[in-house]
């Protein structure tokens, strides 16, 4: 299964979430390989405390696999380079953790077809060797969306191939709601995108779902709440989603949400039960990554949103 991870804006938790969910993944007992197209600014390897990693790759990152200058593009088992010691422990039954880094210094291109076989082939080794792929775009239209559009495209891709999910990442305010609104539906959007590249539009439609990032809730004032701040949250709460429906973002879009947790805006790391138990974290935003992963690679609960 590949799952494509896009955002219209920096800042919107796409990369932390998408790191935190092949953890996820990975502990229910799927392989699971995260490749970071983020081309202009590869930092998975940051989020999963890899310090050789923390921009990118020095040598042979996927940018230089796509532009052609190496064979195989550089892997690594996260759980084996990691300098975190929790994240190092594979837990009976888990699965495989394999991070596929960007380069240093990488940056966007122009787009050939040489680029997009290139793709076709690592996307199909991918599916080949692991369960889940995710594949962490940059944001806003770009060379990595729209070769990863072309790769997946029916055009190339045998129909009976494994499912593709796409994600689209924003944060619950009213500006990112507009912003994702407009990378998805807009002239040239992904939707347009995708018709191009020779997707039925319904059909395309129908893979996509949004992740909120970032909800607050009614501790978000901390403990001295006032009546009229949960008033006031309650009321934006219902703005926005008036607004993301009306933008064709509504609940029927939605395959989850992140809570606002401040180990996520200030470390944008990793969570791991460990967090929660030291109350370091909260349990809420371990149990949406939990439900997010569940989601995704259950068919029937897919097409159920």
């Amino acid at each position: 299964m590949l799952v494509f991870s896009s955002s219209d804006k920096g800042g919107t938790g796409r990369s932390v979430t998408s790191c935190n969910l092949a953890y996820r993944l990975s502990l229910i007992g799927q392989d699971v390989a995260y490749l970071d197209f983020d081309f202009g600014s590869p930092t998975a390897g940051a989020i999963f405390e890899i310090p050789t990693l923390e921009r990118g790759t020095p040598d042979g990152g996927l940018h230089s696999y796509i532009l052609g200058k190496v064979a195989e593009p550089a892997r690594v088992d996260v759980r084996v380079v990691t300098e975190r010691t929790a994240l190092k422990e594979r837990p009976p039954g888990s699965g495989k953790l394999s991070l596929f880094p960007g380069d240093v210094g990488g940056a966007e291109f122009h787009l050939t077809n040489d680029h997009i076989k290139k793709a076709i082939d690592l996307f199909e080794t991918v599916e080949r060797e692991f369960d889940v792929a995710i594949v962490d775009l940059s944001a806003g239209r770009s060379s990595a969306l729209d070769m990863s559009l072309q790769a997946v495209s029916p055009k190339v891709r045998p129909r009976k191939a494994d499912p593709i999910r796409w994600l689209l990442f924003h944060r619950w305010t009213t500006q990112h709601v507009i912003a994702a609104s407009g990378l998805l539906f807009a002239e040239n959007g992904i939707v347009a995108c995708a018709t191009n590249a020779g997707f039925d539009q319904r059909g395309f439609r129908s893979m996509v779902r949004t992740i909120r990032t970032a909800v607050p809730d009614d501790t978000a004032f901390g403990k001295e709440t006032t009546p009229e701040q949960e008033a006031w949250l309650r009321k934006s709460d219902d703005i926005l989603k008036g607004l993301a429906k009306a933008r064709g973002l509504g609940q029927d879009l939605l395959a989850g949400l992140t809570p606002l947790e401040p180990m996520l805006l200030w470390r944008e790391q990793v969570i791991m039960d460990v967090d929660v138990k030291r109350r370091l974290a909260k349990r809420a935003t371990t149990k949406s990554f939990d439900e997010l992963a569940d989601r995704i690679i259950h068919d029937d609960a897919w097409e159920g949103f």
